[in-house]
């Protein structure tokens, strides 16, 4: 049996219980031939925003646009800022999100897909101040200023990895590495798969030669927290697509380390 009817029937199977209760994301998704999925534009390399195409591409773009062909329904990628990400899920703007950290704090109020990769923080810096900057401890100091940007995990790792340090929250669609190049802050935080693409962008910029990278997370996609149709079903999809090596063949498309 081919993957596409595999779906169908795991399709059918999820959405058959759902006689006399209140109507699925699933559906909805399945009834406007439309999926909606929030994305920022703004996380090399999973989702980058070209501003004079409005378009989209980067890991997530290419999972959601998989996700959407296989469900039979168009994609659209709903502009979306780490502030209110979640929100957006609880709001209805969008039916989902593309990857995101999975932290209590946002399990609080949206549900999370199976993850299907992790990374961790690492700090990003000048290479002008390598010898001023070896490791973690380097970076807490009075006067050393860090950044990060508004909304995203590394908002609350910057102040709890650096209490002593200046912190320089910046909002979207500012981001905390474009005040290290301007010379405003000393060092951001970021996810290791950002900071990979953001010295290969930036020469000028360095990863701290770190013992190791600071609070590693999970990464999947947020949903309904009271739909589990629909999560039952993204999940399915992951699974079916994981067995398939999709995502491994992503990773490696994207330079996303698999560790």
């Amino acid at each position: 049996m081919s993957f596409v009817k595999s779906l169908a029937v795991a399709t059918a199977l999820i959405v058959a219980p759902m006689a006399g209760q209140a109507q699925s994301t699933l559906l909805d998704v399945l009834n406007s031939g439309v999926l909606k999925v929030g994305t920022t534009g703004d996380w090399n390399p999973m989702t980058m925003r070209d501003i004079a195409t409005n378009s989209y591409v980067g890991y997530d773009i290419d999972v959601m646009t998989a996700l959407a062909a296989d469900l039979g329904v168009t994609v659209e990628f709903v502009p979306a800022d780490w502030r209110t990400l979640v929100a957006g899920i609880g709001a209805g703007t969008y039916h989902m999100t593309g990857s995101a950290s999975v932290t209590p704090a946002r399990a609080k109020v949206a549900a999370f897909s199976t993850p299907y990769f992790s990374l961790g923080t690492v700090p990003l810096i000048n290479v002008a101040d390598a010898e001023r900057f070896k490791d973690w401890d380097d970076l807490d100091a009075a006067d050393v200023k860090v950044a990060a940007t508004l909304g995203t995990t590394q908002e609350q790792q910057v102040k709890a990895f650096f209490p002593t340090a200046t912190h320089i929250v910046v909002d979207a669609p500012a981001r905390d590495f474009q005040e290290v190049l301007a010379g405003r802050a000393d060092a951001n935080i970021t996810s290791n798969v950002e900071a990979m693409q953001l010295v290969k962008r930036f020469p000028q910029l360095m990863i701290v030669p770190v013992s190791e990278p600071r609070a590693r997370a999970l990464v999947a996609m947020l949903l309904p927290q009271d739909d589990q149709v629909w999560i039952n079903y993204v999940n399915t999809w992951i699974a079916s697509r994981q067995t398939a090596g999709f995502f491994d063949e992503l990773a490696v498309k994207w330079d996303i380390p698999l560790d």
